[in-house]
């Protein structure tokens, strides 16, 4: 049977797609699970995105804690039976993850970006050696905790019409020795590139930091609006902040179109952005590894390909 878990509620959408195939192979209910106050309205969105059954696992915590969560996971795992736990891969996920798979002595696999039936046992895929190698995993014993990131899986149609059972029991919970003094939100730019469905993406080939504006010229005409960038421009540079950011070490990006202008294509950023949908590269080299990644290749200086591209684009959509 498998149990979804996820503190981020699209992502818990994404883990419900998978989580129902995986159960329907396995001849079993899929169960999403709720942490906190009782919230009906989420349990059946949940059951109307693929969930069997919802479990609330009412609990007075306020906050996160690997530990108290961990326990509750615990708990509700050994209450429903459940042996195959999808967790969802953000930065609370991680951590849950590995200390559930410890008190379980269980087997766990991150970062999953394929899940099946072989054999008669759970098959798992997932990138290695920075997007060199895909490594096939098997599971021995259960249970079987597996952790995976968002844009992986596309979520199920919403069916208001699916029905399933709600179950709310209070889980109570020891208390950590661990305090959380303060939590500050992060102080963001208004930029989401993992939800962008077209990004124009900057590299080491820009000279200057104010040249950036030929890019936010390019977005501005497609619509997309979101300017993405390497690790030399965030990192290094600090031309852009990390909000903008896309590789292994920044973020992980799914648009329906990628342009790559003036970045060389390190497996490092190619990792970030492997799975978007059409991938136009720009660059000066014709050697550049980016134009293996790509769906089209523009050779030239995007000093005089970009003003040439947006004038274009701009005539056509008038």
């Amino acid at each position: 049977m498998v149990l979804v878990y996820s503190d981020n509620k699209k992502l818990t959408f994404e883990l419900l797609s998978k989580g129902s195939e995986l159960a329907k192979d396995l001849g079993k209910k899929s169960t999403a699970l709720i942490i906190g106050k009782n919230d009906d309205l989420l349990a059946n969105e949940y059951i109307s995105y693929g969930a069997d059954n919802v479990f609330v696992a009412e609990s007075d915590i306020d906050s996160f804690k690997a530990e108290e969560y961990a326990e509750i996971l615990e708990k509700v795992i050994n209450e429903t039976g459940k042996d195959t736990i999808l967790i969802g891969s953000n930065k609370n996920g991680k951590e849950l993850a590995s200390r559930l798979a410890g008190k379980l002595n269980a087997g766990c696999i991150v970062d999953c970006t394929n899940i099946y039936l072989k054999d008669n046992k759970i098959t798992t895929e997932r990138v290695v050696y920075s997007g060199n190698a895909i490594s096939v995993e098997q599971f021995n014993s259960k249970p079987r905790i597996l952790t995976i990131s968002s844009k992986v899986f596309e979520p199920l149609k919403k069916d208001a019409n699916r029905k399933g059972e709600i179950v709310k029991k209070k889980i109570e919970t020891g208390k950590s020795s661990s305090k959380i003094l303060k939590i500050k939100e992060a102080v963001t730019e208004d930029v989401n590139v993992e939800d962008a469905d077209i990004i124009v993406s900057c590299g080491r080939g820009f000279k200057n930091k104010g040249d950036i504006k030929l890019a936010n010229e390019l977005a501005d005409v497609l619509k997309g609006r979101t300017i993405g960038c390497s690790r030399p421009i965030a990192a290094d540079l600090k031309w852009m902040s990390e909000d903008h950011w896309i590789g292994l070490s920044g973020h992980k990006v799914k648009p329906k179109l990628y342009i790559a202008t003036g970045i060389s294509g390190q497996i490092q950023h190619i990792a970030g952005m492997r799975d978007s949908g059409v991938i136009v590269a720009i660059n000066k080299d014709p050697d550049a590894l980016i134009f293996k990644s790509a769906d089209y290749g523009i050779v030239g200086d995007l000093y005089e390909v970009l003003p040439k591209l947006t004038s274009a684009i701009k005539d056509k959509m008038s």
